[in-house]
């Protein structure tokens, strides 16, 4: 896509960055000029704080106003915040538009990290009654930020970001990656899209068309999605939510794409929803989106919601709350097709280039340590680990518990004192998994010290149990895998 094709011409471009960094319109900029509170405020949507700190409407107070409290702005003072960009060039490129005897905030310009902003559409919570457009580019929302934190951030050469949108995922690609390429099927998003990488100084390849149609035939080293990824009867109304497809076979296109998307080694993560039917067990149905792709697979489902809350939710987001008939019709798919629930979660995929890929398919509702990407970066390295040895290597390597592991413990006072009930290995930190065990797995916990290998640490706990060295080597070859997966314990390499 041709770098002209943006809201503004690339000296419009340059004319806005220069206003924006001379008037240190930049998060923290925002937040030195607000203060704490009015900052907080403005995160809760309440301005009000927000405007008393910014009613001598010098260059960082205007646009405080325009762009972050949606205030309608005279036209010289605004004129005088955007300077070098004109006022002409702003209206053209739909930065400002018109509104009573001034200017107000024709697109959300978000100062976001620490020198950047992201060009995307006005939120229909800030213009209620106003519909939104039918190919609204949305701006950095929940879903946004957690495929940004969900995303492995390793260096590679190639990147590639479907459905840019605003293109928010492609500028964190671009700190990481050498080449970034991003597509969507709406040519507005593209526009913006190439707004937000000029506004920022890198440089992008941006093409048109649907999920994975632009690249075809290509293959990437990281491959990242938060598609329309809306469960229902595929109607379509605006494409940043809605892809056309049936229920949730969006998620299940992109699981059988991405074997030919990635490069040997390649990982490509997604958001996705998916449904739990009446009498089906989820985890099932979305394993099944991976069979026959060769690909390590680990799903994990963050949050689960019943039809209702899962409609209300999407037509207040586009602003159709109001529409009986759109809700109705929606529902009755739903109870058409027994779906008791969705869930919501993510997708990563590697391309191991081993026999026997890893699947997993599980529920992770527990908060974990940010950024979730470097725990999900672990997790594979740890599936490598655990692939390249047999239950002789399991047996011959040494273990230690994991930093911070805890014990946690329940029990029930009786004649005879306290009574354990139930045991749990329990992890502060990382993904913060909890694990009942029984005393035996205790036990080989407890003796993780890093000095012995596991074969002789079984030995002696052998002994102490009246079992045999085979018989408690063979028991806990899964069980030391199991741990080492979930982070429990660790190997120790020399």
């Amino acid at each position: 896509m041709d770098r002209h094709d943006m809201l503004l011409s690339p000296a419009g471009v340059d004319a806005l960055r220069t206003a924006l960094t001379q008037a240190r319109f930049t998060a923290n900029g925002i937040a030195g000029r607000l203060g704490s509170q009015a900052t907080g405020g403005v995160a809760r949507n309440d301005h009000r704080a927000a405007l008393r700190a910014t009613e001598d409407r010098d260059r960082l107070a205007t646009l405080i106003r325009v762009f972050i409290c949606d205030q309608t702005e005279p036209e010289p003072v605004v004129a005088a915040a955007l300077a070098p960009l004109t006022v002409a060039e702003a209206l053209a490129g739909g930065i400002v538009e018109r509104h009573g005897d001034g200017l107000r905030a024709g697109v959300d310009l978000e100062p976001y990290g620490d020198d950047w902003w992201v060009l995307a559409d006005v939120p229909a919570s800030a213009r209620p009654g106003r519909p939104l457009h039918a190919e609204h580019v949305l701006g950095i929302g929940g879903a946004t930020q957690t495929l940004i934190g969900a995303a492995v951030r390793r260096p590679v050469g190639t990147a590639l970001d479907l459905g840019t949108g605003s293109g928010v995922q492609a500028l964190h690609l671009g700190t990481h990656a050498r080449r970034v390429t991003a597509t969507d099927v709406s040519e507005r998003a593209l526009r913006f899209a190439a707004t937000t990488a000029a506004l920022n100084g890198q440089d992008w390849e941006l093409l048109r068309g649907d999920l994975v149609a632009p690249v075809a035939g290509r293959r990437f080293d990281l491959v990242v999605s938060n598609p329309p990824f809306v469960v229902g009867p595929g109607t379509t109304t605006h494409v940043y939510r809605d892809s056309g497809r049936v229920g949730d076979a969006i998620g299940a296109e992109l699981a059988a794409a991405a074997p030919h998307l990635l490069t040997d080694g390649g990982t490509m993560q997604y958001l996705a929803n998916w449904v739990h039917v009446t009498g089906e067990d989820w985890g099932e149905r979305v394993t099944g989106w991976f069979a026959g792709t060769g690909l390590d697979a680990w799903v994990i489902q963050r949050e689960v919601a019943d039809p209702m809350a899962y409609v209300n939710l999407w037509l207040t987001d586009v602003g159709e709350s109001a529409d009986p008939q759109r809700m109705e019709a929606w529902l009755d798919w739903f109870d058409a097709h027994k779906v008791e629930a969705i869930g919501f979660g993510l997708v990563s995929l590697r391309r191991s280039g081993h026999e026997q890929p890893i699947i997993r398919v599980e529920d992770l509702r527990q908060r974990v340590e940010p950024p979730l990407g470097d725990r999900i970066g672990e997790w594979f390295d740890r599936q490598d680990w655990l692939r390249a040895r047999d239950t002789d290597g399991l047996l011959a390597a040494r273990y230690r518990a994991a930093d911070g592991l805890q014990l946690r413990q329940e029990a029930t006072m009786g004649d005879d004192g306290w009574a354990v009930d139930r045991q749990v290995l329990a992890m502060p930190r990382g993904l913060r998994w909890s694990e009942e065990i029984d005393p035996l797995v205790l036990a080989l916990v407890g003796g993780a010290d890093g000095r012995l290998p596991l074969r002789d640490q079984l030995a002696l706990l052998a002994a102490a149990h009246d079992v045999t060295p085979d018989e408690l080597a063979e028991a806990a070859g899964p069980i030391v895998a199991h741990l080492v997966e979930r982070g429990l314990v660790e190997p120790v390499v020399d």
